[in-house]
């Protein structure tokens, strides 16, 4: 029996960049798992969109997908705008047995990304007692998203820094620069800002921004194409194919 397609369901942005780090992610989910069929669709701004590629799917004798949010949280686009999409999808291509997956955080994997991409600006491991961190997320309003973030920051704060503090682009506060300022004013002697952000785009583009106004001392890159993110990728997908072939065989 052939596996599900694996369908990553990025948000998109005009930012050019954004598609591309997303390619980049999903060519590493292949070069992990050869012989494993993956597909890329947008929310928006980008092409294809989630319906067209499904129904191509369907077209081309598909029979199952697992649809994966590159999300970091379960917000409005994994609650709302997917499970929409996905429903009208199952309306109208009946045969095509699709499942989604979960988001992809909070997870072992994407701490040990952070850690990557704070290693590659030029921390190190010897820095963090004396280096406060702002874990830069893109922001929600969803009470649940942002209750994630905190916890996320409380179990870094345990991984040697002096300060772990969370911060939000968009929707919620603080901002990157109020919480490199904190982390100064309690007594950091430098300060690292990691987005916590799959690709580039706007909000990203602001996290820096926060950071250089501040003053922050190290400023990480996106997620991006880790093969950590990767692997996180392939196992969402495992846990969806369990589930896939639990409820067939019911």
């Amino acid at each position: 029996m052939s596996h599900p397609v694996l369908l990553v369901i990025a948000h998109g942005s005009r930012d050019p960049r954004h598609a591309a780090t997303v390619h980049a992610l999903t060519q590493r989910v292949r070069a992990q798992r050869p012989g494993l069929r993956v597909e890329t669709a947008f929310l928006e701004f980008n092409a294809p969109s989630v319906p067209r590629v499904l129904e191509r799917l369907a077209a081309e004798g598909a029979d199952e997908v697992v649809a994966l949010p590159l999300l970091l949280t379960r917000a409005f686009h994994a609650k709302t705008d997917i499970p929409s999409v996905l429903r009208e999808a199952r309306a109208r291509l009946p045969r095509l047995h699709i499942r989604q997956a979960d988001v992809l955080g909070p997870s072992p994997l994407l701490n040990a990304t952070l850690g990557r991409r704070l290693r590659e600006a030029g921390v190190r491991p010897g820095d963090l007692p004396r280096t406060g961190l702002v874990l830069a997320s893109a922001g929600s309003s969803d009470p649940e998203a942002i209750a994630v973030i905190a916890e996320i920051a409380r179990e870094l704060r345990h991984t040697g820094w002096c300060a772990v503090r969370p911060a939000f682009a968009s929707a919620s506060l603080p901002r990157t620069e109020d919480a490199v300022r904190v982390l100064r004013a309690d007594g950091a002697d430098r300060v690292a800002v990691a987005p916590y952000v799959i690709a580039p785009g706007r909000l990203p583009d602001r996290i820096a921004a926060g950071a250089e106004a501040a003053g922050a001392d190290v400023l990480a890159d996106v997620l991006g194409p880790a093969p950590e993110l990767a692997r996180l990728l392939l196992d969402r997908y495992d846990e969806a194919r369990v589930m896939v072939g639990a409820s067939l065989s019911a």
